[in-house]
C-alpha cells in the first residue's frame, strides 16, 4: 500500500501529542452553537482552542456515511458506504486493509504503532460497522434505550482512567435521537445539548484524573445537523457541523477559515500523531490550527 506523509514534523514545533481523545456527537448542528444558552464546557474549549462551525458533511448528510468518512479519511465514493445505516459498503471499497475494511485511523495507528492502546465506546451500533474494530484494543457498545449521554460516556471514562489510550473515541447519539423525536432547534434539543456539554466536562476530567491532560489533544466532532425532524439532504442546516480542537500547541480562540470536510478529521488526527496516511485517503490535515 502506498502511503502519504500527513505530517512533516508533527505539531510544527516538534512536540507530538501522546494521546488524542475524540468526542463524537451525532446530530450536532453548527447553527445551534451560537443559539445555545448554557454550554460552558464547549464554549471554554472554543475559547482555549481552535474551531469551526461549518465542517461539511459528505452527501447525503446521514450518520453512517459521515462517521465512516471521519474515521476513513475519504468520502462515500471511495469507502463504499452510501446509506444512513450502512452495515457494510453498498458499493465495493476502492481499497481494503488486512481486516477487509477501507483503511481507518485506527488501522493505521495499529500498523505504525503496534503496541498502542486504543479504545472506542458508542451507544449507536452503526459506529461498530464503520470502524475497524479488529484494530482496536477496547470496543464497547452501550445499549442505551433512554439515549442518556451520561450512560454513554461511563465505559469510556473508566477506560481512559485505567489504560490511558493513545487514541480514544467516545460517541454519544442522544442529540440525534432528540432531533428526530422533538426536532432540531426544539427546547428538548438544546436541553440535550446542555447535558452533553456536562458529559464533555466529565470526559475532560477523566483525562486529568488519568494524569495525561498535558499530553492530550481533545477533539469534538459531529456528523451532520438537521432541519425540523429530519436530515439527509443538502441544506446548510443539515450539512454544517462543529469541529473543536483543544490542547497544547493548538491556537487559542481561533476560528479557522480553511474549508473542512468530514474526511479531513482522520487526516488531522494522523497529523497530530505524525502518522503516514494511506494514499487512498483524500483528507487534508488542518495544520493551520496548530502553533
Amino acid at each position: 500500500m502506498l502511503v502519504l506523509l500527513c505530517s512533516v514534523t508533527a505539531m510544527g514545533t516538534g512536540w507530538k501529542a501522546k494521546h488524542v481523545v475524540m468526542i463524537g456527537i451525532d446530530g450536532w448542528a453548527g447553527y445551534s452553537v451560537p443559539k445555545a444558552k448554557n454550554i460552558p464546557v464547549i464554549r471554554g474549549l472554543m475559547k482555549n482552542g481552535s474551531y469551526t462551525l461549518t465542517k461539511r458533511s459528505v452527501l447525503p448528510s446521514a450518520s453512517a456515511i459521515n462517521w465512516a468518512s471521519m474515521f476513513m479519511g475519504a468520502g462515500t465514493e471511495m469507502t463504499g458506504y452510501t446509506k444512513w445505516n450502512s452495515q457494510k459498503p453498498e458499493i465495493p471499497s476502492l481499497e481494503l486493509n488486512k481486516h477487509g475494511i477501507f483503511p481507518t485511523i485506527y488501522s493505521i495507528i495499529r500498523d505504525q504503532y503496534p503496541k498502542a492502546v486504543t479504545g472506542l465506546t458508542f451507544d449507536w451500533d452503526g459506529i461498530g460497522y464503520v470502524t475497524d474494530t479488529a484494530s482496536i484494543n477496547y470496543v464497547r457498545f452501550i445499549k442505551n434505550n433512554d439515549n442518556a449521554p451520561e450512560t454513554a460516556i461511563k465505559p469510556g471514562i473508566q477506560y481512559l482512567k485505567e489504560k490511558k489510550p493513545m487514541f480514544m473515541t467516545i460517541y454519544m447519539g442522544g442529540l440525534d435521537e432528540t432531533g428526530h423525536s422533538e426536532g432540531w432547534g426544539s427546547n428538548a434539543y438544546y436541553s440535550m445539548l446542555e447535558r452533553i456539554d456536562a458529559c464533555i466536562g466529565q470526559v475532560i476530567q477523566a483525562v486529568k484524573d488519568a494524569g495525561i491532560y498535558d499530553e492530550t489533544i481533545i477533539i469534538i466532532s459531529a456528523d451532520h445537523g438537521g432541519i425540523n425532524k429530519g436530515h439527509g439532504g443538502m441544506t446548510l442546516e443539515e450539512l454544517q457541523t462543529p469541529f473543536i480542537v483543544c490542547g497544547k500547541n493548538v491556537k487559542s480562540n481561533y476560528l479557522f477559515k480553511k474549508p473542512m470536510m468530514q474526511f479531513d478529521t482522520a487526516a488531522t488526527i494522523a497529523y497530530i500523531f505524525g502518522l503516514k496516511c494511506p494514499s487512498c485517503w483524500i483528507g487534508r490535515p488542518m495544520t493551520d490550527i496548530f502553533l
